[in-house]
């Protein structure tokens, strides 16, 4: 019996960055289309400051209009502070609350406007938050694989704060390649010391790309025990809080593909992917 891959999609992360705003009704009927494909879980909006993310001020609309009683698709969203997570706890068809914890100090205040410690208390109270509302909590491991920004980055860095993390409680670690900066050799560091190290945490990549050197990433990863992997279709978006310029997604295609080259489980229907597929490029400007 084949292996099986774990692909989440996320077109939150494709669309924040997208300064020309995406109609609500556009939003809507790209996540529906994503929703029938069958992913475990869609990373669908978040409930941050609309000065910071303008394009996810309308998530709340987004979510009361999406079509979920013909999808086992899970919903999860980006909260970066505790009213954050309160609002997106409050409703019911959540079920994934994400966090973006950085090991870069700059990032972290670029991205929530608070210190490293200050999140780590963050971390604390959304995970108050996610049990008293039976939600679950992914945090994201920002600048997981590098730092552009001139602050010490290594390995054990990274290492130290997961297990920090996992001493917390976290059950869920997302290493985010928030800049592209990743390369095979670190990914496999990382993820061969991390898995068996913190047996009790499922790991997952959240890669970010330039088009051509996507499967180096993705191969290094799976190699190393990384079963769950975040992508988005046509590898559109990437972070707006991390650089100038954006690295785009990893392509969710890209993924379908590795599963396929190396027949590997995913349980995606691929006629709705191609549905979906389509839908995106319909979604985004040219």
């Amino acid at each position: 019996m084949s292996e099986q891959i774990t692909i989440i999609d996320c077109p939150r992360d494709a669309m924040q960055g997208i300064k020309e705003f995406i109609p609500t009704n556009k939003k809507v009927d790209f996540i529906n289309a994503i929703l029938k494909v069958g992913f475990p879980i869609v990373d669908f909006g978040s409930f941050v400051s609309p000065k910071a993310i303008p394009q996810m001020a309308d998530t709340a609309e987004v979510l009361n209009k999406l079509d979920l009683d013909n999808t086992n698709s899970k919903l999860l969203a980006i909260v970066a502070n505790v009213r954050g997570a309160n609002d997106a706890a409050s409703f019911a068809e959540i079920e994934y609350l994400g966090y973006p914890f950085s090991v870069s100090e700059e990032f972290q205040k670029r991205n929530t406007n608070r210190t490293i410690e200050e999140s780590l208390h963050i971390v604390e109270e959304i995970q108050d938050i996610a049990f008293r509302h039976k939600k679950r909590l992914v945090v994201y491991l920002s600048m997981g694989f590098g730092n552009p920004y001139g602050e010490h980055w290594s390995p054990e860095l990274v290492i130290m704060w997961s297990e920090r993390l996992e001493q917390m409680g976290v059950s869920t670690l997302a290493l985010s390649d928030t800049i592209g900066s990743a390369t095979p050799e670190v990914i496999t560091q990382l993820f061969s010391h991390l898995i068996p190290a913190l047996p009790e945490i499922q790991f997952g990549a959240h890669l970010h790309t330039i088009p051509n050197d996507w499967h180096p990433k993705v191969k290094a990863a799976w190699d190393a025990g990384c079963r769950r992997f975040d992508g988005a279709i046509k590898g559109f978006g990437g972070c707006p809080m991390a650089t100038d310029d954006l690295i785009g997604n990893m392509p969710t295609e890209k993924l379908l593909s590795f599963a396929t080259e190396n027949k590997l489980q995913h349980g995606l229907n691929s006629l709705a992917f191609e549905t979906a597929y389509n839908q995106a490029l319909k979604t985004f400007p040219r």
